[in-house]
């Protein structure tokens, strides 16, 4: 499927009227959250996955928040929401709180630490 800035911003328009996402904008958004990811690297695939979950997850949160009075650059707002919620999720995976050193590292998904 090819991508178009102008049919992700009608299916939002769309969208935004209905008050919920319709299914072609849901596609639309996976397939720019697929694109945008193969510009990025991780250590491993689940922590890959993990950060592309977390900026999908930002972009069906936060889908309504594109103003269309302001732009019409839908890729521009989604790319961004969604390259921001990978950052996220990166951070919640490797970014601790007072571990300037980076001492600390997670043994399991549960959250144990090893210092």
């Amino acid at each position: 499927m090819y991508l178009q800035n102008k049919d992700l911003y009608i299916e939002i328009v769309v969208s935004k009227h209905q008050g919920k996402l319709t299914p072609e904008s849901k596609k639309m958004l996976e397939l720019l959250a697929d694109r945008t990811i193969k510009k990025m690297r991780y250590p491993n695939q689940d922590d890959r996955n993990d950060c592309y979950q977390t900026g999908i997850l930002d972009m069906l949160s936060n889908w309504y928040n594109f103003d269309n009075e302001k732009s019409s650059n839908t890729f521009a707002y989604f790319t961004e929401v969604f390259k921001r919620g990978m950052a996220k999720g990166y951070n919640q995976l490797y970014k601790k709180k007072g571990d300037a050193n980076h001492d600390i590292k997670l043994i399991s998904k549960i959250g144990r630490a090893h210092v």
